[in-house]
């Protein structure tokens, strides 16, 4: 019940700044993040702070669960975090299932991305601008900075402060800097100013971080440039996500066009890849499967900027259509150029288990991992064949050893729940479920499956040691959430 209130009183603090942000966020509840600063800039207290963040909000939030995508986006951000200045490479995704353009970064190296993002950055290195800028926060550390700006001009309440100071992080400039209006109405205008000079540092740290990765700086104001131009062309109505928490002015674009010039223009290839990746978010985010499948007839009657992108997003949509006939040759006209391709293999294997044939699916997706061991995305469509093969017990055995690689993937966890209920190893079944909940917020059902397990066990000391010990974290955790 205590947490409870303090969930509560953090979110009265911050409902009225978050109408700012998507319906979906707009409500999220913040734990109280207490009085004392004795450990407040430490990055090990950034640390939990994000990962206390994030377990809230997945449970307010609909995410992605799409290994393919994860695993693209998790590389591109690792690839600029190790040519950045970020010191504390501990760096989690949240993929958000939202058409607005955003991203954001929360304390302690969360970094989210909205799908709708990839639909409006046209290339990988627009993409990269993006990820670099809230990299640059992170590495900038401007949460504490925030924070330690904040006590220097008005004695104030710090968890106030610090819950609005949250919302600055996952909302952005104007919206966090809104809500320390609230507590301190007085110190806005200089907050206000502060907020801006992290946007600026922001801009110029990113760009040298894509400089330093082998990106094209000229990305940035481009980037920037059609974000203003959609806001102009909506009458302010649409205004994008991005450009509401991170405000752009024609000064601010004017500066990164000339700071991308002292830069020489790097020329790069067209990133299959990510036009294969932005394929997949089209099909995520369309109403329907025939929707989608209509728009790609409609781009391979056009320009489009990759034909082999839009020809595969194509082949998912006539699948999740039900039309896995002409999925199939669909995709078989694009397969010979480069048979080895991931993508490629996973779309083949889904086509077969639409079929009804997940023994093949199986035992594709099975040699292909003999090739890449521990592959996420293709370990879990290799699991998903297993089980729809009724191959249960094989499938709980891959996906144990693979929770051990990815341990904060709560897709793997469901996954793994949905088998093991299959295979007929309940106690297993309620442990997964614990995970999933742990992931997502929901301690008290976490604890309670645990619970429901621990009166299954019997003689085995081994597995009730281990329940009892991830109750005790469960408790830990609930306490580190009321300390903040």
């Amino acid at each position: 019940m205590a947490l409870c209130r303090h969930l509560a009183l953090a979110a009265l603090l911050c409902v009225p700044f978050l109408q700012q942000a998507h319906a979906q966020t707009e409500e999220l509840k913040l734990p109280n993040l207490g009085e004392s600063s004795t450990s407040l800039f430490s990055t090990e207290f950034e640390h939990q702070l994000g990962r206390t963040w994030l377990r809230i909000f997945r449970s307010q939030v609909a995410t992605v669960d799409d290994p393919l995508l994860y695993d693209y986006l998790e590389n591109l951000i690792y690839e600029l975090v190790t040519h950045s200045q970020l010191k504390d490479r501990r760096v989690e995704l949240v993929l958000v299932d939202n058409p607005t353009i955003n991203a954001f970064a929360v304390p302690g190296g969360v970094i989210g991305v909205h799908n709708g993002l990839m639909l409006y950055a046209q290339t990988e290195d627009e993409l990269a601008t993006v990820l670099a800028h809230e990299i640059a926060h992170l590495s900038q550390r401007h949460f504490s900075r925030g924070v330690e700006f904040q006590k220097k001009q008005t004695p104030i309440n710090l968890a106030a402060m610090l819950a609005s100071l949250v919302i600055l992080a996952t909302a952005g400039g104007d919206a966090g800097m809104a809500a320390l209006g609230a507590t301190q109405a007085l110190a806005q205008d200089n907050a206000l100013r502060y907020s801006r000079s992290n946007e600026q540092e922001a801009d110029r740290v990113g760009m040298q971080t894509m400089v330093d990765a082998g990106m094209d700086p000229h990305a940035a104001p481009a980037m920037f440039e059609r974000m203003l131009q959609a806001s102009r062309y909506s009458g302010g109505e649409r205004i994008p996500e991005f450009l509401r928490t991170h405000p752009l002015s024609e000064s601010r674009i004017a500066d990164t066009r000339n700071r991308a010039r002292q830069y020489p223009k790097t020329i790069r290839p067209v990133s299959l890849e990510y036009q294969l990746m932005r394929a997949r978010v089209v099909n995520q985010l369309a109403n329907t499967p025939e929707e989608a499948v209509q728009r790609f007839r409609g781009e391979l009657k056009g320009k489009p900027r990759s034909r082999e992108a839009a020809q595969y997003g194509l082949v998912l949509a006539l699948t999740n259509a039900g039309r896995v006939d002409e999925a199939a040759l669909e995709l078989d006209s694009i397969w010979s150029g480069d048979p080895n391709r991931l993508e490629y293999l996973i779309a083949d294997a889904e086509i077969d288990v639409r079929r009804g044939q997940a023994d093949v699916a199986a035992k594709k997706l099975s040699q292909q991992l003999q090739l890449s061991p521990g592959n996420h995305p293709l370990t879990m469509a290799y699991a998903n064949a297993l089980m729809k093969n009724q191959q249960a017990h094989i499938a709980e055995e891959v996906l144990l050893e693979q929770s051990k690689r990815k341990p904060n993937d709560p897709g793997l966890w469901y996954l793994l729940a949905e088998v093991q209920g299959l295979s007929g190893n309940i106690i297993g079944l309620h442990q997964s479920r614990a995970e999933y909940f742990i992931l997502n917020g929901y301690l008290d059902q976490a604890s309670k499956q645990l619970n429901y397990a621990l009166k299954l066990v019997k003689n085995d000391y081994l597995t009730s040691a281990k329940i009892s010990q991830r109750l005790r974290d469960i408790a830990e955790m609930r306490q580190q959430m009321e300390n903040f």
